[in-house]
């Protein structure tokens, strides 16, 4: 039973813990006359409470299952005869003190068992059965060879025998899609990475994790995607990002240029007056997503002035500075502390 599927039997009766045989009895009986299907036909919610009702009687009244319902809570019904945390019985028991233990920290029995068990030297189940010690290194390869691919925490325990790695994918490769080749071990496997992967993309490659002690069955291998650095694309957000440098007589009157995009360059007209900084989008030549739509791209503008020019150049510089009517900083003059 789940945590959030608990049963305050107390609470559906309308007691204390403390409460003595006789409140519980006549507790019961007057909730069970409220809520009788008899004294309302066609209630659903009424016939439910009944029900609840007398689960909560049928447990409470009972002094074994009562003594078992205040020491585990939810659990209290896998905590049976012959299990071996019952403290006797099925000849397998073991005498383990509970008592004070917090059992709501677990969502299940299955998870308190493993995190037991993970107490003793296996591998607890809140931190999703994987083990604090070994790590195992892998390799990948695109060709015939393999490249190391990142280290991760084997699972040689616990509910989930799922492992994780770090995968690192070129930008080309993670826009178009790859195929990884992985040594695990004695095993060689295929990968099909498709299009669209961003860092922190989790890539499910089924039956491929480690074997767990607990159930036996093999879980499933998660590749975590880290994109490697790229000269000119950047992220931000789901937009793919660059920076394209422009010339002062460019950013005044406009111009046409070239802009690399991961479907090659395009033209880009440049409006006449940009300032440095201010983003051009290209709608549709972003980066992919998982259901094969495309993002856009934005191409920030990067005014640059060249460091050496010819003395035709600087005497048209010259020109445009003695004849300028602009002024960029006219507004400082009212800038006071």
């Amino acid at each position: 039973m789940a945590a959030t599927d608990f049963k305050d039997y107390y609470a559906i009766l309308g007691v204390n813990k403390t409460a003595s045989s006789d409140e519980l009895k006549k507790a019961y009986r007057r909730l069970a006359r409220k809520y009788h299907p008899d004294m309302n036909p066609g209630n659903k919610e009424a016939e439910a409470r009944f029900k609840e009702v007398s689960e909560a009687y049928e447990v409470l009244s009972d002094p074994e299952k009562r003594q078992k319902y205040d020491q585990f809570g939810q659990y209290w019904r896998q905590v049976g005869e012959g299990s071996p945390f019952s403290g006797g019985g099925g000849g397998a028991g073991t005498n383990v003190d509970f008592e004070g233990f917090d059992f709501s920290q677990y969502a299940n029995f299955d998870e308190f068992v493993n995190d037991l068990l993970g107490g003793l030297g296996g591998a607890s189940a809140r931190t999703g059965g994987r083990s604090t010690g070994r790590r195992t290194s892998y390799r990948t390869s695109t060709g015939t060879g393999y490249t190391d691919f990142g280290g991760f925490a084997e699972q040689p325990s616990g509910v989930s025998a799922d492992r994780e790695a770090s995968i690192k994918l070129g930008l080309s490769e993670a826009f178009h899609g790859v195929q990884k080749r992985l040594s695990l071990g004695n095993e060689t496997i295929e990968v099909r990475i498709p299009p669209g992967a961003k860092n922190g993309s989790r890539i499910r490659v089924k039956g491929k994790g480690s074997v767990s002690a607990y159930t036996q069955q093999r879980g499933d291998l998660y590749l975590i995607v880290e994109l490697l650095p790229h000269s000119f694309f950047q992220f931000e957000g789901d937009n793919l990002v660059c920076e394209v440098p422009v010339t002062p007589d460019e950013a005044v009157l406009g111009a046409q240029i070239e802009v690399p995009t991961p479907d090659g360059t395009v033209n880009v007209n440049v409006p006449p007056g940009v300032r440095s900084g201010q983003s051009l989008r290209l709608r549709g030549k972003g980066w992919r997503n998982p259901k094969g739509d495309r993002g856009d791209q934005l191409v920030k503008i990067q005014l640059v002035t060249p460091r050496d020019i010819t003395p035709t150049e600087r005497e048209y510089y010259e020109k445009i500075r003695a004849s300028r009517t602009f002024n960029p900083r006219s507004s400082l003059s009212q800038v006071k502390l």
